[in-house]
């Protein structure tokens, strides 16, 4: 795991400012154990779990990464996916399609026609796009991509159940909230709206996500 955002301290103080309620939130969740969003700068791991994470719950996820983890002796990276069989794949509990997904993946990094370097020089959205070429990564899975494993700061997944969740407790709106209103937080929390994403998730979950 990398050290929190060099930009996280300078959003706190920006959103406290633009917001009410998310200044509320960053209080609420101020503590010198705080853990905030942090990377593990590795995305064939983050890939590979958000792909097995897709459509079953935090806990189904969890189990499944457990035995993928063990099946790959710990070491999660496209060689050693490249050699596991699609029957050991889906003994750990993936689906088809994920196994397809994760194997399509290995092969395409190994054969360097998906080149994760190149990321680091691409807008947002070029990024988006570029991710979803790959089997199995839609754009919530390319959004997760972009605030976990690259931080960039303002990512706002309007796909999420979890963040429209947040939004409507927290902003007393029906869920779902208008697309409107989405729209005009967006542009409040924009330029750190990934931050924004994170303390609207830990209000409505007690522990921090991370992939």
């Amino acid at each position: 795991m990398s050290k929190t955002p060099s930009y996280w301290n300078k959003a706190k103080k920006y959103l406290s400012k633009k917001d009410k309620i998310m200044s509320s939130l960053i209080k609420k969740y101020k503590s010198p154990s705080e853990k905030v969003l942090t990377s593990r700068k590795d995305i064939f791991f983050s890939l590979c779990k958000s792909i097995i994470g897709q459509q079953i719950s935090v806990a189904a996820a969890n189990s499944v990464f457990l035995k993928f983890k063990k099946k790959c002796k710990n070491k999660i990276n496209a060689k050693t996916v490249s050699k596991l069989s699609s029957i050991q794949l889906k003994s750990c509990g993936l689906s088809r399609q994920k196994v397809k997904g994760i194997k399509s993946l290995a092969k395409q990094i190994l054969n360097k026609e998906f080149d994760p370097r190149l990321i680091s020089k691409m807008s947002d959205e070029e990024a988006i796009i570029y991710l979803s070429r790959l089997r199995q990564i839609g754009r919530w899975s390319a959004e997760m991509i972009l605030l976990f494993t690259y931080n960039r700061p303002n990512i706002w997944p309007v796909q999420d159940i979890g963040l429209l969740r947040a939004i409507s407790k927290n902003y007393k709106k029906k869920y779902l909230p208008p697309q409107k209103y989405i729209n005009l937080l967006n542009k409040r929390f924009s330029p750190y709206c990934s931050v924004a994403t994170w303390y609207l998730w830990r209000s409505i979950d007690p522990e921090p996500i991370q992939y």
